[in-house]
C-alpha cells in the first residue's frame, strides 16, 4: 500500500458540523473503527493529514487515511452519542 493516501473527500455534513462548532477535530482510530473527535480528546500528531475547513482544521490520522476515501458523518456519531449520554452540549 502506498505511503501517501489518495485525496480524501469530506462530506458536506461533516464540514458544516465543524464550521458550526468552531473547533478543530481529529479523525482517529478507535476499537469501533474510525471516529471524529475534538482535538481535546485526541491530540493531533505531526504525521496527520490536515484539512482546512473554514477557520478550523480536521486532522486525519495517517493510519486511517490509508483505508478511507471519504470522511462521513457516521464517523461523528460515537462522539455525539457520548455528548448526549454525558450531558455535554459543547459540540
Amino acid at each position: 500500500m502506498a505511503d501517501t493516501p489518495q485525496k480524501i473527500k469530506v462530506e458536506a455534513q461533516v464540514e458544516d458540523f465543524i464550521r458550526k462548532s468552531g473547533k478543530d477535530y481529529r479523525l482517529c482510530t478507535t476499537c469501533g473503527g474510525p471516529a471524529i473527535v475534538p482535538v481535546a480528546m485526541s491530540i493531533p500528531k505531526n504525521s496527520d493529514i490536515k484539512v482546512k475547513i473554514g477557520n478550523n482544521t480536521l486532522h486525519i490520522s495517517r493510519v486511517q487515511a490509508r483505508y478511507i476515501r471519504q470522511v462521513e458523518i457516521s464517523m461523528l456519531f460515537g462522539y455525539l452519542n457520548y455528548c448526549q449520554r454525558t450531558g455535554i452540549k459543547e459540540y
